[in-house]
């Protein structure tokens, strides 16, 4: 729109220039014509009369308004007169004859007869520009013209005109020019309303589907803009056909992660049983009492990872979970003095508030999430590590939260390790061995927990300053 208007505005200009120009010429051409006739009908009487008395010859000669006549006689002495708009003749003052700019002349002689020079501009002080007639008479020097006040007025009437009509035509083509556009841009103003709209949507997990399309009527494939709603509904309708595929297979995958883990429970539990019932059989050699243990300690292992496995499999399915008013703050005490006798090589401290934090949620399930965490720092740092762990409120009304920090000040977390630290199968140390590596599916399990309470939770890691944020909504208080 702005070159639009920049384009006709220029337009504009240019023929207001080139009229102007145009019709200023016409009307300087016509007043200098006008002025020669004047002079040459003039001739006569100016050729007769004394350069002594301008008044009484625009008088005698009827001149019409904006008549200029000046003489200057052969002394320099200067007289003057104009006949103004009401047909009276007025005499130039003294300030304004010397204000007069005649020119290089030559005084013509005694007897010389009557002359007519080129024409010219004179300006009058306080009377404007004349279109005059440089010329002599007897005994002096005469100069004889009109106004060029009506020729001013035309063109100013005429750029006023112009400009008045520029601005309408100007107002009329924005109205247009943006109903048009408008009209014209829909379709892609739906397009991107569509596309806001789509991209609110969560996309990256859960049951998705994409209701979301451009409207029929502005998706028109005749049309360029109708193009682009068509091709964004085709691409809406594959992505949306891919995410119902990923759903499917995921929701295949946690089946059969659950029902494998279910099936696995029995077996294993049979191996440990054996097991332990072999154990006890005085008549073992040490070799094979050695195997014994192994097989047990393997199988009490693999049952720790097939449960975990089911528990999260069931979380994703929306299970496991039993809801009450669990009280954070009593969870947190209860697992830090467990922790003290699990881990006495590290410092633990407590920061709790003063009121009770209660949550709504399962309070095994938390329980869980808080011993993950502990454990966690236990594990992973060196003794003499402190590990402070912190349990509040955070915001005010129906938005407040219960918070749960542990913060440790051991080696922190490689970088490359935040990124996917909440994945399942991620370890911070890459072996198998239980006392170090672990099966990588504590964190997954904390942030399954966490976020199907409808909580969150961060880690902010650098050397010396770890800390792991878990945020629950609070449930309100029983009114009094």
């Amino acid at each position: 729109m702005l070159t639009v208007f920049g384009l006709v505005s220029l337009i504009f200009v240019v023929v207001a220039a080139i009229t102007s120009v145009m019709l200023n010429s016409s009307l300087e051409e016509r007043l200098t014509e006008q002025v020669r006739n004047m002079v040459t009908e003039s001739q006569e009487w100016l050729a007769r009369s004394p350069a002594i008395d301008p008044a009484g010859s625009l008088a005698d000669a009827q001149m019409p308004p904006g008549t200029i006549l000046v003489f200057e006689t052969r002394g320099g002495v200067r007289s003057g007169a104009v006949v103004d708009a009401h047909h009276t003749i007025q005499a130039l003052s003294e300030s304004q004859l010397r204000g007069l700019s005649l020119g290089e002349r030559a005084m013509p002689e005694q007897d010389a007869p009557p002359t007519v020079a080129a024409v010219s501009t004179l300006s009058v002080p306080r009377l404007g520009e004349f279109r005059v007639l440089h010329g002599t008479i007897p005994g002096g020097y005469a100069i004889m013209g009109q106004s060029t006040t009506d020729v001013r007025a035309t063109i100013g009437q005429m750029l006023t005109i112009i400009t008045f009509t520029t601005a309408a035509g100007l107002f009329v083509l924005g109205a247009a020019t943006t109903l048009v556009i408008r009209q014209g841009l829909k379709p892609l103003r739906a397009v991107a309303e569509t596309a806001q709209r789509v991209a609110r949507q969560p996309l990256d997990q859960g049951v998705v589907s994409i209701e979301e399309r451009v409207p029929v009527e502005q998706a028109d494939p005749r049309t360029e803009t109708g193009r682009v709603g068509a091709a964004l509904n085709t691409l809406l309708d594959h992505v949306d056909a891919s995410l119902h595929a990923r759903q499917r297979n995921e929701e295949r995958m946690r089946r059969f992660v659950a029902d494998a883990s279910h099936e696995l429970r029995t077996p294993l539990a049979s191996i440990r049983g054996y097991s332990e019932l072999s154990l006890r059989d005085p008549s073992l050699t040490e070799t094979t009492g050695q195997s014994l243990e192994r097989i047990q300690a393997q199988s009490i292992r693999m049952t720790g990872l097939v449960e975990d496995l089911l528990l999260l499999a069931r979380l994703d399915e929306g299970q496991e979970l039993v809801y009450g008013a669990v009280d954070l703050t009593q969870l947190v005490l209860e697992s830090v003095a467990d922790q003290r006798v699990t881990g006495p090589d590290h410092i633990w401290r407590m920061d709790v508030d003063e009121d009770p934090v209660i949550v709504a949620g399962d309070a095994a399930r938390l329980n869980q999430v808080i011993l993950n965490l502990l454990a966690n720092a236990r594990t992973h740092t060196p003794a003499g590590t402190t590990v402070t762990v912190s349990v509040g409120h955070e915001g005010t009304g129906s938005a407040t939260r219960g918070v749960v920090k542990v913060h440790d000040d051991g080696p922190g977390i490689d970088p490359a390790l935040q990124a996917e630290l909440f994945t399942r199968f991620a370890r911070g140390d890459r072996s198998r061995a239980r006392a170090t590596g672990g099966t990588g599916l504590g964190m997954a399990i904390v942030k399954a927990i966490v976020e199907a309470h409808h909580g969150t939770i961060t880690v902010r890691s650098t050397p010396g300053d770890t800390t792991f944020e878990v945020s629950l909504p609070a449930k309100p208080r029983d009114p009094a």
